[in-house]
């Protein structure tokens, strides 16, 4: 990987360079199908031809081209042949002496991935069709074609692409199949490397027509498309599909006073997808489980939705203006991220975005802010290396809740106007965060320097405490709002007052407050009558970790599940959750509180991260010697739910669910065991496949279902869904034999795609089976820096992260990480910061185990 990673000196060196004019690529994917592969032949190939057009400012200069390619045939720059076994080192092409108007051709043969990083080749083992996408970002369009990887360097792209007989192919922009059998795209906008694409192979496709009269009397006109593997048709719904995309279409022209530039608008879902979709104009691609194979909750579409809308967004914050550098990455995903939920809440059915950005994308947030691997929403990314691991939490979910936080500072029209300004003054073009605040302060009339210092540009949470005196009245003489946390930030925030009445928790009063500062009294709530419960951040207008008072704590232990509003309500569980994260509530007490109030939430969203915080709060935060009597009683919750659940609800689904991840007893395993048979049912409860796949797997985990048994569901679903299924329950077995199998197959070798990958370290790692894992731990700090040196930053990701000796909670696991750390510092960046952050979560949950183990017997 060292040699694939551009810094950001060489790109600014370059961009001051070079002006890239326009690429012509072809393409010769025919390869792709017929001739199994052999272990040993090396990778399979395609041939792919590169002209590149492009000027320089200083001729005679030196520069190079990107491309990561087993082989290069020939490369010619004006005309002149130059040796590629002198220019071409595997990952650059160098390129002396250019003049000032140029022409590079480069014909490659490439290869085909199994990592979702280039052109991924994916073969359907229900049918044996196979189905090609591209998936670029950062940097891996030098993959496919020859090119100058960085964001700044845009240019209009003409493809071509000769596909096997019967293929359909798809790019960003319109095409057709010439009669030489060729397909033939126009010619793209001018845009980034990293937002081409190619889709091809026989997918199935459906299509429809968004049409829209602009302001100027003309109509717009944007063909739709979705699509996906022909397997998966008789599951994809596609008219919601178009339906949430013309909902968005409709928000979005409204909103940015921009017309949709790219013409038509497909969206792929394709298989093996590392991420959850990309933007790519005119040619969206996501990862094909959200085409629904079973029954799945009202969250899962709303999350669907959200996705789609985020991918909108980015076709005006992303690609139609894009940063320059990954520093400025937050100027197109904080943006959508923002953007996907605050479309969806205003346009679509999903009127509860909000109660959902709360619970789940913020506690992803709070989670990166507090991690030693923090940085500013604006962060100083040196490589590319650096920019894949950007992708987080901060860059996203606190992205985004800093931009909610500047709605509310700023005001909603200043900010949609300097939006709009935003796109006309830039469109085409790359731009950095002060581009952006220039048109915010013209619109906002306010100091958007000294905001962005504190929010943009420092790193770290807040944490908001009320502070509330009182008279002898009984009622407030004074609230304040007390702010810790590194740097102090303003704050615009609803304090929320509510009481007990009857059998309901609610707001009697509330007062917005901007708080400055380490102590914000807030002088419109003096004389209120003395409140149950004080919630700062009520309507969740900034970004913080909430506390209570010890009167509103005792409260929410007796009347959380009373609280009126869904998303007071999921603050309030949010507001637990970082305390128990934070060894202040014991994990105990939040599993309680779960067993004692879930039952009664209304949202299914919330209920469902519920149920995740539980597991990790059993398996991670709580005391080594509670655990087995937690994951009884939590069973033993479930189960009593999942009966008490309307039959045939999403909460009876989402129990049923729970159930299975939590059985661990011998009854419960055998209840599972007899659902799947079906000599045992639970009313309205549908068996479905993928809910097989979820009773399949603690019982493979627990030793109750062998080879035999997992072959035989495989037999039903012999699908590619089905076989990760499979590969995922026989890495779950309780065997050491099956764990030296599932390592090696993983970490010694390459065979296994990225999806497989995935499906292996989930199985592989089983909370019930410390023991058999722990000889691993040793030999994970042995493996780590050559699969990273070795493997691609994706599947090197997933192995250091997925493969951390988590379950090995103890001290000495805390000193063998410190161990390797301190002998290797010269290590990857990236590579040592994911083993920090893993360092770091095992420190969390030995500082939680430590306060859970305080607490009484009984707490629960």
């Amino acid at each position: 990987m060292p040699g694939e990673n551009l810094s950001r000196d060489e790109a600014r060196t370059r961009a001051e360079l070079l002006t890239v004019e326009a690429y012509h690529v072809a393409l010769d994917v025919r390869s792709a199908v017929g001739g199994a592969e052999e272990p040993g032949e090396g990778p399979r190939t395609f041939r792919s031809v590169t002209t590149v057009r492009f000027r320089a400012s200083e001729p005679g200069a030196a520069t190079f081209a990107d491309l990561v390619a087993p082989s290069v045939t020939a490369v010619t720059l004006n005309g002149r042949p130059l040796d590629p076994s002198a220019v071409f080192d595997g990952t650059r092409i160098a390129l002396d002496g250019v003049e000032e108007e140029n022409v590079l051709v480069v014909d490659a043969q490439c290869a085909y991935s199994r990592t979702g990083e280039g052109l991924h080749r994916f073969v359907d083992p229900e049918d044996g069709e196979v189905y090609l996408y591209t998936q670029y970002e950062p940097a891996d369009a030098r993959r496919v074609f020859a090119t100058f990887e960085q964001p700044d360097l845009k240019a209009p792209f003409r493809f071509e692409v000769a596909a096997p007989e019967g293929w359909t192919v798809w790019s960003g922009a319109e095409g057709a199949r010439g009669e030489d059998g060729v397909w033939r795209f126009a010619e793209t906008r001018p845009i980034s490397t990293y937002i081409t694409a190619i889709v091809a192979g026989p997918y199935h496709y459906e299509t429809d027509v968004y049409e829209r009269r602009l302001p100027d009397g003309t109509v717009l006109r944007i063909p739709l498309g979705a699509m996906c593997r022909k397997g998966l048709a008789r599951h994809f719904d596609a008219d919601d599909v178009f339906l949430v995309t013309k909902q968005g279409l409709d928000f979005f022209h409204e909103h940015f006073d921009y017309p949709y530039p790219f013409g038509k608008y497909d969206q792929a879902f394709v298989p093996e997808y590392n991420i959850g979709a990309m933007e790519n104009p005119g040619c969206v691609t996501f990862r094909e489980e959200f085409v629904f194979r079973g029954k799945v909750t009202a969250a899962s579409y709303e999350r669907r939705a959200n996705v789609i809308l985020h991918e909108m967004a980015h076709m005006w914050f992303g690609d139609l203006v894009t940063m320059e550098w990954w520093d400025d990455l937050w100027l197109k995903e904080s943006f959508a991220d923002f953007m996907g939920s605050f479309s969806m809440v205003e346009a679509t059915r999903f009127t509860n975005g909000w109660v959902t950005f709360a619970n789940n994308r913020k506690a992803w947030a709070y989670r990166a802010d507090q991690l030693p691997s923090t940085h500013p929403v604006t962060a100083d990314i040196r490589d590319l290396e650096a920019a894949k691991l950007n992708f987080d939490g901060i860059t996203y979910a606190k992205g985004a809740s800093v931009l909610k936080q500047l709605v509310a500072y700023a005001g909603r029209e200043p900010f949609l106007e300097g939006a709009r300004r935003y796109f006309k003054r830039h469109a085409f073009g790359n731009t950095t965060l002060d581009d952006l605040l220039a048109v915010l302060e013209e619109t906002s009339g306010r100091d958007m320097r000294e905001w962005a210092r504190a929010w943009l540009q420092t790193s770290g949470v807040n944490t908001l405490t009320p502070e509330a005196e009182y008279g002898g009245d009984g009622r407030v003489a004074e609230l304040a709002v007390v702010q810790e946390g590194g740097t102090l930030r303003p704050h615009r925030v609803v304090v929320g007052l509510y009481r007990v009445e009857g059998a309901k928790l609610v707001r009697y009063a509330e007062a917005g407050v901007d708080v400055v500062g380490a102590r914000t009294p807030v002088p419109e709530l003096a004389g209120a009558e003395r409140p149950d419960l004080v919630l700062v951040n009520d309507e969740d207008l900034t970004f913080c970790k909430l506390r209570f008072d010890e009167r509103s704590l005792a409260t929410l232990r007796e009347h959380l599940g009373d609280i009126e509003g869904p998303l007071a309500r999921a603050l309030c569980w949010s507001a637990l959750w970082n305390l128990t994260r934070d060894a202040v509530l014991p994990a105990r007490d939040f599993v309680g509180l779960v067993l004692r109030f879930a039952g009664r939430e209304t949202d299914i969203g919330v209920l469902q991260m519920l149920h995740a915080w539980t597991r990790t709060a059993l398996v991670h935060y709580a005391a080594p010697g509670w655990r087995e009597e937690g994951g009884r009683i939590t069973a033993a919750g479930a189960l009593a739910e999942l009966r008490r659940a309307e039959p045939g609800s999403q909460h009876q689904l989402t129990w049923a669910r729970f159930f299975a991840a939590t059985a661990s007893g011998e009854a419960d395993l055998r209840l599972l065991a007899e659902l799947l048979d079906g000599t045992s049912v639970v009313e309205g409860l549908e068996v479905d496949q993928e809910l097989r796949w979820a009773f399949l797997g603690p019982l493979a985990a627990h030793g109750a279902a062998d080879e035999s048994v997992i072959a035989a569901e495989l037999a039903r679903d012999d699908t590619a869904s089905g076989k990760r299924h499979e590969v995922r329950c026989l890495a779950a077995r309780p065997s050491a034999a099956v764990k030296d199998q599932a390592w090696a197959a993983v970490v010694e070798s390459d065979r296994l795609s990225n999806a497989l990958v995935e499906a292996t370290i989930a199985g592989f790692v089983q909370p019930s089976q410390r023991e058999l894992v722990a000889p691993y731990a040793a030999r994970y700090f042995e493996a780590i820096e050559r699969v990273w040196a070795e493997r691609s930053i994706q599947i090197g990701m997933d192995v250091v992260s997925g493969l951390y000796p988590a379950l090995q909670d103890t001290p000495e696991t805390l000193a063998a990480t410190d161990a390797w750390l301190a002998a290797h510092e010269q290590a990857a960046p990236a590579l040592r910061r994911l083993v920090l952050e893993a360092r770091d979560d095992l420190a969390r949950a030995l500082r939680a185990q430590a306060r859970d183990a305080q607490a009484p017997a009984d707490s629960a």
